[in-house]
């Protein structure tokens, strides 16, 4: 963490708006990651907690797939082969500069899209325009060039094809990304490997959407995800199926055990990696919530108050998420 942000991330004062809230006043995390998905589905959320056709049919395939994910591991949501590979080389200390590059530029797809990211406002380092991925690692470094080669490589599971979802998938991928950076920032030690978890956390948030991007072709015309107990399914029941996939995929065993912590919604991780993420996310959310529009200055201070965040500080990373 930097020193600056583990300055203004102190506990707030006991004199502060945050600490004067009763417990009663805390608000679940289920029903805040709820609010969240009014982002990404465009119709009023019904609150009498009935799901339609479509979203029993989803729910039913999402047990299917928690009881065995092999089908969604290799079908549905692919993990690219290339990613622990690449992330493990690049981890290492001694590894020659002229071998980093060797290893990008086999993909010419990974090295236009490093570019652009290292171009971009939120990796910018300098006004010059970078232009080759020798530039790229002068000017990032090799550890920073690590977290865009995995950024990249990750996106690659999310192809997003019917114009309709476009815009849930462009915000799931959004908040991953914000959520990634600020694991890393929030993280305590080894920023890189927590930097990954932040980024795989939502994997299973995009496998559940491109279930219903299937269902979605055989449902009634005009039927929608917008039940709230549709959106506390996803919150529930995503970061399951995201502990599952690690697993599946046979990444490090300490990825599915923090997402695994993460998935059990009624207890705050109090240290480490999982907590990092787990604050993270909640910073994003409220930030994506803030920038819609969608989030009371009320229940902005409380759910700043369960992070442990001050006011201050979270304006200074909200305009910084604003650039993703």
């Amino acid at each position: 963490m930097t020193a600056a942000l583990q300055a203004k991330s102190a506990q707030p004062s006991a004199s502060s708006p945050v600490n004067q809230l009763k417990d009663a006043d805390q608000l679940s995390s289920i029903d805040v990651s709820a609010l969240f998905y009014t982002l990404l589905f465009p119709q009023q959320q019904q609150q009498d907690g009935i799901a339609n056709n479509l979203e029993r049919q989803v729910m039913a395939q999402i047990e299917t797939s928690l009881s065995s994910p092999k089908e969604i591991a290799e079908n549905v949501l692919k993990l690219p082969s290339k990613i622990m590979e690449l992330d493990n080389q690049l981890a290492d200390e001694n590894i020659d500069t002229k071998d980093v590059l060797k290893l990008i530029e086999q993909d010419p797809l990974l090295s236009i899209e490093i570019l652009k990211l290292c171009n971009s406002p939120v990796f910018r380092r300098s006004d010059k325009t970078v232009t080759n991925l020798q530039q790229a690692l002068v000017q990032l470094g090799r550890e920073q060039l690590r977290r865009l080669v995995t950024v990249c490589l990750t996106r690659e599971m999310i192809d997003i094809k019917p114009i309709y979802f476009r815009r849930f998938g462009a915000e799931i991928w959004r908040h991953s990304m914000q959520v990634a950076f600020l694991s890393g920032e929030l993280a305590e030690q080894d920023g890189d490997s927590v930097f990954l978890l932040g980024l795989l956390h939502d994997v299973g948030k995009i496998a559940i959407f491109k279930i219903l991007i299937d269902a979605f072709y055989q449902a009634e015309p005009g039927e929608q995800p917008n039940s709230l107990l549709f959106s506390q399914l996803m919150t529930t029941k995503s970061l399951t199926l995201s502990a599952l996939l690690a697993k599946y995929w046979q990444i490090p065993d300490s990825f599915a055990d923090n997402l695994s912590l993460l998935a059990n919604v009624n207890i705050v991780p109090n240290s480490g990696a999982a907590k990092a993420v787990w604050r993270a996310n909640v910073i994003s959310e409220c930030s994506m919530l803030l920038q819609a529009n969608k989030l009371s200055e009320e229940m902005l201070i409380k759910l700043l108050g369960q992070v442990e965040i001050s006011r201050e500080a979270f304006d200074g990373l909200h305009q910084k998420l604003i650039e993703f």
